[in-house]
């Protein structure tokens, strides 16, 4: 536990810490200066003696013995006095300077700067300018000392998390040099540029005599959105509905909307999973519908509770032969949460065994009792596999939109949420927005958690270039200066150098938050947690969407326990780079990629710096890894080795054969049995064998580094110039 210091104790007194030293020291407690600590007993000791009402009583009565003179005389006279032992010259008459320094005129901020004489109508006097700024300077220190005092009592100033010297001597109105000189008393070298911390500016400010109180750059923009949100506008006009669609993973959330919108989406999609939210608007007989789909994963809470937060009707998707499951009722308490109406859509009616009235038996225990049974809440039974009901489902969408009375003022600045994020090669950043109020436009400057930027593309949801975009519509958009978390606000603001300072702010607020630890590595994670040596498991998180990085996050964080706490210290989408490397050697944490690669240089310096890194195609293989390893349970029976790379130079399209790709050996030597994975601008495209390895005509067994090849991917031929491939094999390691 960490003592207590002198000027802790001082201002528990209200009492300055320079006269709280002496008092110390009178009641046989020795300290030096104000950062003296203080033990508990030397503490409890004091607070037993010392009688504050006491003290002050004292304390007065000898100001009253002191001889009564005039504070203006006085002053002056003291001024007079500097200035006659600077100059060298016979001091003025004290009157000549009453006005100026007279102890009843008000301290206003410019007081400090040049005093003001109320001598109104008379003709200044010319006088010597050396021994004007003297006068000055003591009259300021005076009137500074005054000030402070009145501050102390009347005022406090807000100041932000992290701030500079020069910022912090700016917003108390005092010289740089006395807060340099306050921090050099206390043991701590700055310079005016130099960044300080709340704590160290309120130790500063309280020694100084100001009271101060933090203000987060949080507030700033929660003022910018209240401002946004208080203006009146009568020009409000109907929008579209925004329609979720949640659900039990495996219900046929998305085979329900392929139904809907004609597009086989879970062709693309690994393992028929939805990994990665998507908006989309459809048109159902003259109405448009924004549908937002939500994977149904437990991993993906967060999305989900997301997609609620922004939508207007939640489409509750529940399968007639499965029932009410798990996620069903995290789908609906997050619907409930964000006061979003539920419809029921009871899916796969077509399939043995279905009984959509048990669905709706059990749907009465979460308070949800439909329509037929004296209830509010409309079911419809459907089937994505037949089309049955499909348009009955609709037109329950569309009634319960015209119900909600849903309008938005198109005229406004554009405000909205951030519904996915990635980089897209000849892009750069882009990101998904759904404009909830106003009309975005090309050109305009966003803000969004701390990133910025000016719109430079925009395009709906069938690719079609547009140039605004109003209420309730996804847009993809461009420009951004980094990828912005998926869920965040995004706000247009007058000028991209007003949404530059504001998001640099924010990122000033999430600096001198890691800690330096010895590096961990999942393997002993376990015994060091047995060994009491780390209560937090630090991770980073690179994926190839931010979707990805949010559901492995969400569930990291339910392993929490007594013993230990996981705390997601970064999440990116790319490759894993240095910057993650030094990173997690700084801050002793774990890096996991999902669905990227680390790059050369990455691997060399977490090489060096022992730092863990581990690479996943699954999020539950991640979960569980970290489970097993703070459970003690991890014992790895393989683990992969990469062989070597290859570039990909030339492609070559054979007939009967397919596409060969020509590529010369950068690191390493690639065998003829390797399994490989191809890699495009740092994400995993494929997982796969050889199919054919050759040096000019002839088949060959291995390639080494220096050599050019022409090697085929078995079942593949989406190759492209640029691509890597990576060459690797899975070794049986020793338990």
């Amino acid at each position: 536990m960490s003592k207590l210091r002198v000027y802790d104790l001082a201002k528990k007194y209200n009492i300055p810490s320079k006269e709280f030293v002496a008092i110390l020291n009178k009641h046989n407690i020795p300290v030096k200066n104000h950062m003296s600590a203080l033990t508990d007993q030397q503490t409890s000791e004091f607070e037993e003696k010392f009688d504050k009402a006491k003290y002050q009583a004292e304390q007065g009565a000898e100001k009253r013995k002191e001889p009564v003179k005039d504070n203006v005389t006085a002053g002056s006279a003291q001024v007079d006095k500097k200035v006659n032992s600077d100059t060298k010259k016979p001091a003025k008459p004290p009157q000549k300077n009453q006005q100026k320094t007279g102890g009843n005129v008000p301290k206003k901020a410019d007081d400090k700067k040049r005093p003001v004489s109320s001598n109104q109508g008379q003709q200044p006097k010319v006088r010597d300018h050396s021994k004007k700024e003297k006068t000055a300077r003591s009259v300021y220190k005076r009137i500074k000392d005054e000030k402070k005092k009145s501050v102390q009592l009347n005022q406090i100033f807000e100041i932000p998390e992290f701030l500079t010297v020069g910022e912090l001597a700016d917003i108390l109105e005092i010289s740089a040099t006395e807060v340099i000189k306050t921090l050099m008393l206390s043991g701590t070298m700055v310079s005016i540029n130099q960044e300080i911390d709340f704590e160290t500016a309120a130790i500063v400010a309280a020694e100084l005599g100001f009271e101060v109180e933090a203000i987060k750059i949080e507030d700033v923009v929660s003022k910018i959105l209240e401002e946004y949100d208080e203006e009146e506008s009568e020009n409000e006009i109907p929008r579209p509905p925004v329609v979720t669609v949640m659900g039990h993973v495996d219900h046929g959330k998305t085979s329900l909307l392929d139904r809907i919108r004609k597009a086989n989406v879970i062709a693309g999609e690994a393992g028929g999973i939805t990994q990665h939210i998507g908006a989309y608007t459809v048109n159902i007989k003259n109405h448009a519908i924004t549908v937002i789909d939500t994977p149904g994963h437990e991993a993906f809470t967060a999305m989900r509770s997301r997609g609620a937060q922004i939508t207007d009707i939640a489409v509750l998707v529940v399968a007639a032969d499965d029932g009410v499951m798990p996620q069903t009722i995290e789908a609906i308490n997050h619907a409930k949460a964000a006061g979003v109406p539920i419809l029921v859509a009871i899916n796969k009616i077509d399939k043995p065994g279905a009984d959509p009235e048990r669905v709706k038996q059990e749907l009465t225990k979460y308070n949800l009792v439909v329509e037929e049974w004296g209830g509010e809440t409309i079911a419809v039974n459907v089937s994505a596999k037949t089309g049955e009901g499909i348009e009955s489902l609709l037109e329950m969408i569309i009634m319960m939109s015209e119900m909600e009375e849903l309008t938005a003022d198109p005229g406004r600045e554009a405000r909205g949420s951030v519904i996915e994020s990635q980089i897209k090669r000849g892009k750069g950043s882009v990101a998904t927005l759904l404009v909830q109020q106003g009309t975005l436009h090309v050109g305009d400057s966003i803000i969004s958690g701390t990133t910025y930027g000016k719109i430079r593309t925009m395009i709906d949801d069938k690719g079609k270039r547009l140039k605004k975009a109003g209420p309730s519509t996804p847009v993809e958009i461009s420009g951004l200066s980094d990828i912005p978390a998926a869920g965040d606000d995004f706000i247009v603001l007058e000028n991209e150098k007003e949404a530059r300072q504001l998001a640099e702010k924010r990122k000033e607020m999430q600096k001198g938050e890691r800690q330096r630890r010895s590096n961990i590595s999942l393997d002993d994670l376990f015994s060091q947690i047995q060994d009491g040596n780390i209560q937090d498991v630090n991770i980073i998180i690179k994926a190839d969407v931010q979707g990805s990085i949010e559901a492995i996050k969400q569930s990291l964080e339910k392993l929490d326990n007594e013993a230990v706490r996981i705390n997601i210290i970064h999440g990116a989408v790319g490759a894993i780079n240095e910057t993650d490397v030094l990173l997690a050697s700084t801050s002793n944490a774990i890096v996991i990629g999902f669905n990227v690669r680390p790059d050369k240089n990455a691997v060399k310096l977490a090489e060096t710096e022992e730092v863990d890194i581990r690479l996943y195609r699954v999020i539950y293989d991640a979960v569980e890894d970290i489970k097993k390893a703070m459970e003690g349970m991890l014992a790895p029976e393989f683990r992969e080795k990469v062989m070597g790379n290859a570039e990909i130079r030339e492609v070559f399209k054979i007939p009967s054969i397919g596409t060969i790709a020509g590529c010369y050996i950068t690191e390493g030597k690639i065998n003829r049995n390797d399994d490989v994975r191809i890699i495009r601008d740092g994400i995993v495209i494929l997982e796969g064998k050889i199919a054919s390895l050759r040096r000019f005509k002839d088949d060959v067994k291995e390639v080494n580094t220096g050599y050019e090849c022409g090697i085929g991917i078995e079942k593949y031929n989406d190759l492209k110039v640029g691509d890597n491939i990576e060459a690797f094999t899975m070794e049986k390691i020793e338990r």
